[in-house]
């Protein structure tokens, strides 16, 4: 067997070829292919090939919008056959997505069955649906018949497709398309038709039309499903200049009264490309978690249209108080991101800014009308050169009749017959005057129309018919010529094809209304999760394993409370419901707990490790409430420590927030309030040290710097306190005592220290 494939198209790596080589010219023929050949749309048509594919496959069926319905597994099978040889899975989602209303602004294809739904549910298996072309998408394709467009062969070579659709309208902002390719993506929103024709008129009448103008004409994208674009014009203008930003979109939501002062939410509309079975999943999670405190319950009362009920926990509610906390922290608000980026005439990908794209649409139109013209040029010259030889005959009728009862070769001698005088007096001079009549030779399609003409033509009647076609076509053929020949009569005529279709789906017909509304995002102020939740006493109890709860009001503190078997009393403090309250890890991670979501106090309580993500094998080292600008004292068991700001170390998620680095074998000792000016510090030694507050840097994280030497042990203990005031602890006996002589331990920072004064707590704490 031989090493070189015997196929010309394989070529083998040699030893010679690096492979790094070899593999980047291979790499970059498939990104190409990708970019070119399926991700990124055509700017002129906005169709990538497989969607190109699979409507002039219809086209080909005959599916017009007037036509029965097919099988879509028999178009789907077509496309696949003939012009796109992939996975007919891949074909038939594509298709059905062109039918999806609420995924396309204006559908391209008809269908009759399941073809999935905004709930997020798959279309039904392409053979129980049925589907054809709608009105618009013949539009797409209309003028193929007219050399409109270049062909190409499909990949086997036996039929040809068109590059590309003449497009009657601006399909690809209209629809918009989204797409990854390798190295660089696109993502446009579709856009009302009547707009964007209003927009390429203004720049058939100023080609040097500013942007400002454009938008003011075009003011934002247009969404199936409607919502509310809440995003600020100048966003908007940027987003249009450079091709690239993002579009703030908001659900249509009101208030409906219930009577007696009670009321519900309603939303009509949501956000694009927003599945609503999961945004109400999403809800329903928000009212479980307690994240949304101020929303009740959230129910799905839709039926053709969308109606979501969000009921408020009371009446007092504000509803824009509620909807501004949903859209910050649900899908009822979503950014769609803008990046322009297409094929420049099939070739070429490029970010363009909105004027780019109507440009690139309205070259195309005028190419397109050119090519038509010609075309229709072309036939005219046909049908005219055929008429003058029907004429003929007619002025030489007796003539012809000879030459074909008694000739061998009819159509060689009316080829070489040279015609003078008419033989037969058929109509005067002023009806027909013509170069071939009267003198000259026929054509070889002349001959061959004559001798196809039936019998039942050569009436009276039929003589003045072709008379009326010939001038019509004449008179048609100088308009076409003067059309072709003036830059300003083919812009002309781009705009009368344009308010054409215009007219047929603008704003004054179902389809063309305007469903995406504007508004000003101010009109909702934000607020802080604080402000959504009823203000309550608490009283907060974590046992030593870490069983929390929270009891209504304040309880006494000395008063004994119950816990499991081998589980005891730990952390007891009074709070609010809207508290947030720190708890501080062994491993360095500092985590946050809202007063309102901690479980009730009827019971035991429940785990803290199910609200947090706390590891099993580290402790609760501290729990406390968080007060913002406080700052607070950390440091580890070796010794080490800092000041951190208290906003530093709040946690907006379940992982917490790292911030006091670890070593081996090092854990947490503790986390205090900073009061006064000083630190003192006491180790496993009983040896203590004072030194000034000062001495230790204020960070946001880190491991710190050293607080105490030791040679053997570590930290025990550390409290920040006022000099001046002396330092205080509680003897053996339970008595508070103050050290105001605190001489003999003052030093500095990271020294030994001296042993603690007589009647220091034996369990080496302060506190």
């Amino acid at each position: 067997m031989s090493d070189t494939p015997d196929d010309p198209k394989i070529e083998p790596i040699t030893l010679a070829e690096p492979l790094a080589r070899a593999i980047g010219e291979r790499y970059l023929t498939y990104a190409l292919s990708t970019i070119m050949h399926r991700a990124l749309p055509d700017a002129r048509d906005g169709l990538k090939p497989v969607h190109r594919r699979i409507l002039f496959a219809m086209r080909e069926l005959r599916l017009s919008a007037s036509s029965a319905f097919r099988k879509s597994a028999k178009i789907s099978g077509d496309v696949m056959g003939n012009y796109h040889p992939h996975g007919d899975a891949a074909i038939y989602d594509a298709m059905a997505r062109l039918a999806q209303d609420f995924n396309v602004r204006y559908p391209l294809v008809d269908g009759q069955g399941n073809f999935g739904n905004i709930d997020g549910d798959n279309p039904a298996a392409s053979r129980y649906t049925e589907a054809r072309l709608t009105a618009i998408a013949e539009s797409l394709m209309e003028g193929l018949t007219e050399n409109a467009v270049d062909f190409r062969p499909n990949y086997d070579g036996t039929l040809e497709e068109p590059v590309v659709m003449p497009a009657a309208f601006p399909n690809l902002l209209a629809n918009g398309s989204s797409g990854i390719a390798v190295g660089m993506a696109t993502n446009i929103p579709p856009h009302n038709l009547d707009e964007l024709i209003q927009g390429c008129q203004a720049m058939l009448a100023d080609p040097e039309i500013s942007i400002e103008s454009l938008v003011t004409l075009i003011p934002g994208p247009d969404f199936p499903t409607g919502g509310v674009m809440v995003e600020p014009r100048e966003t908007i203008l940027e987003a249009y200049r450079t091709g690239r930003g993002s579009f703030r979109t908001r659900a249509k939501w009101a208030v409906e009264d219930l009577g007696r002062g009670t009321w519900q939410i309603v939303v009509t509309e949501i956000p694009y490309q927003v599945a609503k079975s999961k945004l109400i999943e999403k809800l329903a999670e928000l009212i479980q978690t307690k994240k949304i405190p101020l929303l009740a319950d959230v129910r799905d009362e839709s039926a053709d249209d969308i109606r979501i009920i969000l009921e408020p926990r009371s009446r007092t509610v504000e509803p824009e108080m509620l909807m501004a906390a949903l859209f910050k922290n649900s899908d009822l608000e979503t950014r769609f991101s803008l990046n322009m980026n297409v094929l420049i005439d099939g070739r070429v990908p490029k970010v363009c800014s909105l004027k780019e794209v109507l440009r690139a649409f309205l070259d195309h139109r005028r190419d397109v009308l050119r090519r038509r013209s010609q075309h229709r040029l072309e036939k005219i010259d046909h049908r005219l050169e055929v008429l003058e030889g029907f004429i003929l005959t007619f002025l030489n009728l007796d003539r012809v009749i000879d030459i074909i009862r008694y000739d061998d070769d009819p159509k060689a001698a009316l080829m070489r017959e040279v015609w003078g005088k008419p033989h037969k007096r058929a109509m005067t001079e002023k009806d027909y005057v013509s170069p071939k009549a009267g003198a000259g030779e026929l054509s070889e399609l002349q001959a061959e129309s004559i001798l196809n003409m039936r019998l039942r033509s050569l009436r009276r009647l039929e003589e003045m018919e072709l008379i009326r076609e010939r001038d019509a076509l004449q008179a048609e053929r100088a308009g076409l010529l003067g059309l072709l020949a003036s830059d300003v009569l083919q812009w002309a005529q781009v705009g009368t094809e344009l308010e054409a279709i215009r007219k047929q789906f603008g704003k004054d017909t179902v389809i063309g209304k305007r469903r995406t509304a504007f508004a000003d995002a101010g009109e909702v102020e934000e607020v802080s999760f604080e402000a959504m939740i009823e203000r309550e006493p608490i009283t907060v109890i974590c046992s030593q394993m870490g069983w929390i709860r929270a009891m209504k009001g304040h309880v006494d503190l000395t008063t004994e409370q119950k816990f499991k078997d081998g589980d005891g009393p730990r952390f007891a403090f009074h709070a609010e419901t809207t508290d947030r309250i720190l708890l501080v890890g062994a491993n360095g991670r500092f985590y946050t707990l809202v007063g309102v979501n901690l479980p009730g106090g009827r019971g035991m309580g429940e785990p803290v490790r199910l609200m947090v993500d706390l590891p099993n094998d580290s402790e609760i080292v501290d729990l406390q409430i968080f007060r913002s600008g406080e700052k607070l004292l950390v440091a580890s068991t070796a010794g080490d420590g800092f000041v951190v700001p208290s906003d530093e170390v709040l946690a907006q998620t379940r992982a917490g927030k790292q911030v006091l680095t670890l070593g081996a074998g090092i854990k947490t000792a503790l986390c205090r309030k900073v009061v006064g000016d000083s630190v003192a510090v006491v180790g496993d030694n009983r040896k203590v040290l004072v030194f000034p507050l000062a001495e230790l840097p204020e960070m946001a994280k880190g491991k710190g710097v050293r607080l105490q030497k030791y040679k053997d042990g570590g930290l025990s203990d550390a409290t920040t306190f006022v000099l001046a005031s002396g330092l205080a602890w509680k003897d053996p006996a339970g008595r508070t005592r103050t050290e105001t002589d605190l001489g003999e331990w003052q030093a500095g920072r990271a020294t030994a220290g001296r042993m603690a004064p007589r009647g220091f707590p034996r369990d080496n704490k302060f506190n």
